[in-house]
């Protein structure tokens, strides 16, 4: 989801982009092209959140083939291990920033920051369809499991230009959600809030839309928007109702640089 997106992908990115000018010399000998898009994105601090966070909107991608495969703007990290056909799976990574009470405004337990870490399964019906399922396990932090189902629309003309939309869905286990939605009775308390203790389950629906377009042979623009609304436990947690919001947007924008290859 875009809130695990946060300033640590910088770090996870740096290696491979510290590398550009020695990939750049290696391309201009060879077949591949590589892709990369950065700039700012802003999403919620947190699930339920209605407070927002700046972080990067990053992606690098590699290609022998007339054009990139698609990726949907607001897919967790990670590259396929295996690629048959139009079927492909692989690791998948996401990040949550941490929750503390001074943050949202109430004296409640603190979610530390979360690294979870999964896999992720996709399949290409169409040219213009691909179905895609993602499970992570928090490894820090929450320490929950989460996952979400997605479908993606495409519209393109090879390279040149890139438009996808469609529909989102996420599921949070009962540790999950208790962490970010629930109140203990000793929180309760400590907070005001009357005590809640939700299950884990569906978590949200929403829709995300992207497009991409080269401006020349090199350069080129990417933008994209996502809106997720919370649903059952997560929506009539007493967090969300009197600390949070149910409507979670997000949005990105940035520039895309190519190189290397014969084009």
């Amino acid at each position: 989801m875009p809130f695990r997106r946060n300033l640590l992908l910088l770090a996870v990115f740096a290696a491979p982009l510290a590398t550009i000018p020695a990939q750049a010399q290696e391309d201009e000998g060879s077949e591949k092209r590589t892709r990369i898009i950065l700039g700012p994105q802003l999403s919620p601090s947190w699930p339920g959140a209605d407070k927002f966070s700046v972080g990067p909107y990053i992606d690098v991608s590699r290609t022998r083939d007339s054009e990139f495969e698609f990726e949907a703007p607001d897919e967790s990290f990670g590259q396929p291990l295996v690629h048959t056909g139009n079927f492909a799976f692989g690791p998948a990574l996401g990040f949550i920033g941490k929750r503390k009470a001074s943050d949202i405004g109430a004296d409640l337990p603190k979610v530390g920051f979360s690294i979870e870490a999964g896999g992720f399964a996709q399949v290409a019906l169409t040219p213009s369809l691909r179905i895609r399922a993602e499970g992570r396990k928090g490894l820090s932090g929450h320490k929950g499991w989460v996952g979400e189902v997605s479908a993606d629309y495409i519209a393109r003309e090879g390279d040149d230009w890139l438009f996808s939309i469609g529909p989102r869905v996420t599921f949070g286990d009962s540790r999950y959600t208790r962490a970010y939605f629930g109140v203990t009775p000793e929180a309760a308390v400590a907070s005001g809030l009357p005590a809640y203790d939700p299950d884990g389950g569906l978590q949200s629906v929403g829709v995300t839309a992207g497009y991409h377009r080269m401006l020349g042979r090199n350069w080129g623009f990417a933008v994209y928007g996502r809106y997720d609304r919370l649903v059952g436990d997560a929506a009539d947690s007493p967090v969300t109702r009197e600390l949070g919001s149910r409507g979670q947007p997000s949005a990105g924008v940035a520039l895309s640089y190519t190189f290397g290859g014969g084009r």
